[in-house]
């Protein structure tokens, strides 16, 4: 079973008090599915080979033997399957329950930050660890939603996931906030090697070519990463995605130019003096 993201714990870095400034993402409403999106806990496969498919077990982990890839811990239900590595798929997500921890600075140490306060509150509620975790980035300033971002900069949100909603209540636990994160849909790159911001950045690029070459889809909001393996998983066999939320792009508006102009009426044949006497 995996032991959350014990990875995250290699550079034997303990936990320090988190700022208690650090602002915490409100919840969001539910939106409507995008026109087009894939039902929840589906994918479309907009880059790579079709036939290359995660493997789903009967207890919710994944393998993907083409790759050399495992899973080994049940994602939450109605979660869609994984992206394979240097593939791209629109997905949409289901509501999930999350305990989130939320603090600033640099993400690469704060997901050993968070681990600690995270793995002990399911453990305090006896809650069964899931795969991946989820880093929620706000990089700082003005931006593109596609923008590399700078580690130190911004806050983040560390997030273990509960297997269905209904374990457990919502609410504060210390630093940990338990939420129900609303449905969304997302484009999504699946990546393989070590976690952290370098792979977020080129992940980023690489969604960046996709969007340029389409004109139906466009990102909003800020990126996110799901970490899916462990300590026990080498680093070059690690699988990861990044991903940002889309919307349709606008339709343009009609202009004069693309309104087609109405045929010019015909005018009455014009009556002379003798059509207009009555005929005797």
């Amino acid at each position: 079973m995996l032991i959350a993201t014990l990875a995250f714990l290699a550079s034997a870095l303990q936990p320090h008090p988190a700022p208690s400034d650090v602002p915490t993402p409100a919840a969001a409403p539910a939106a409507s599915r995008p026109e087009g999106a894939p039902a929840v806990g589906e994918s479309i496969r907009v880059v790579g080979d079709a036939a290359v498919k995660p493997e789903r077990l009967e207890n919710g982990e994944y393998r993907l033997p083409a790759m050399g890839m495992v899973i080994e811990a049940p994602l939450p239900e109605g979660y869609p399957a994984p992206t394979p590595p240097g593939m791209i798929e629109l997905k949409t997500y289901p509501v999930v329950r999350r305990a989130e921890y939320s603090a600033k600075g640099s993400s690469n140490f704060g997901m050993n930050v968070g681990f600690w306060p995270l793995f002990n509150h399911i453990k305090k509620r006896d809650i069964a660890m899931t795969s991946p975790v989820e880093m929620d980035y706000r990089p700082e300033g003005e931006r593109t939603p596609l923008t590399p971002m700078q580690d130190a900069e911004g806050s983040w949100t560390m997030s273990f996931l509960y297997r269905t909603v209904s374990l457990g209540p919502t609410g504060e636990d210390g630093r940990v906030k338990v939420v129900d994160n609303p449905e969304m849909t997302v484009v999504s790159i699946g990546m393989r090697g070590p976690y952290g911001m370098g792979a977020v950045n080129a992940g980023l690029e690489e969604l960046q070519k996709w969007f340029a070459a389409q004109d139906a889809w466009e990102p909003v909001g800020d990126p996110r990463g799901l970490n899916y393996n462990g300590p026990d998983v080498p680093l070059k066999s690690k699988w990861s995605e990044v991903q940002v939320k889309v919307q349709r792009k606008a339709k343009p508006a009609a202009t004069s130019a693309d309104t087609p102009k109405a045929a010019p009426a015909t005018a009455p044949a014009p009556v002379t003096p003798d059509a207009a006497q009555p005929r005797r």
